[in-house]
């Protein structure tokens, strides 16, 4: 397992330890600046080139050995949980003092896990990873149902015991223009009714 503790060591350097930027980069977009684009590419397809090596080698080390093409969804929960051992994101309990707090003043003994940021680009990479690798997407075991619900689950338990929001913000849509007809309506001028009446004389008046 020497090679998955290397990769770990990388990850977190590329990964948990810079969570914001690798989101940002991964999840978000990069700089509009060409030259970083094309560098925050190549960096990502040699992380997920990393990544895939990575996972293969975990089904070779498996209890018993695991073929790829007999890879569940549930084996990759079980390869998420296996990660946490070199988490090193703190995600407090419920019964410390510092859950829900977004920078606790003091240390505490929570255990440290992967961050679900982290995670969810993992899973990112290795989805694309598989389909490059002549996998079928129907047949993708990083796509399934079970580790969807996972990545959710751990996005909400981790956003409480952190005190952080990991929801996106919801840009507001422009309200739809009005029908043409509508439009012609409010463009014309209102016709001015019976003007004539007002140089009318009144009643019984002699002109």
């Amino acid at each position: 397992m020497d090679s998955i503790q290397e990769f770990m060591e990388s990850c977190n350097t590329d990964i948990t330890t810079t969570t914001a930027t690798t989101t940002s980069n991964s999840l978000v977009g990069s700089s509009n600046s060409p030259s970083a684009s094309s560098t925050t590419s190549s960096r990502y397809e040699n992380q997920k080139r990393r990544d895939w090596n990575t996972f293969g080698q975990y089904l070779k080390n498996h209890r018993p050995p695991l073929s790829l093409s007999r890879c569940s969804g549930a084996h990759v929960l079980e390869f998420l949980r296996y990660l946490d051992q070199f988490g090193k994101t703190k995600v407090h309990t419920p019964i410390c003092p510092f859950y829900g707090h977004p920078n606790p003043p003091a240390p505490c003994p929570c255990p440290l896990r992967q961050a679900w940021g982290s995670l969810d680009a993992l899973i990112g990479r290795l989805r694309a990873a598989f389909e490059e690798n002549g996998g079928k997407p129907e047949t993708n075991p990083f796509g399934a149902r079970a580790v969807r619900l996972y990545l959710r689950e751990v996005r909400e338990l981790q956003s409480k015991a952190r005190g952080i929001s990991y929801e996106k913000k919801k840009r507001k849509r422009p309200p739809p223009p009005p029908p043409p007809q509508q439009q012609l309506q409010q463009s014309l001028p209102l016709p001015l009714h019976h003007h004539h009446h007002h140089h009318l004389p009144p009643p019984g008046a002699t002109q």
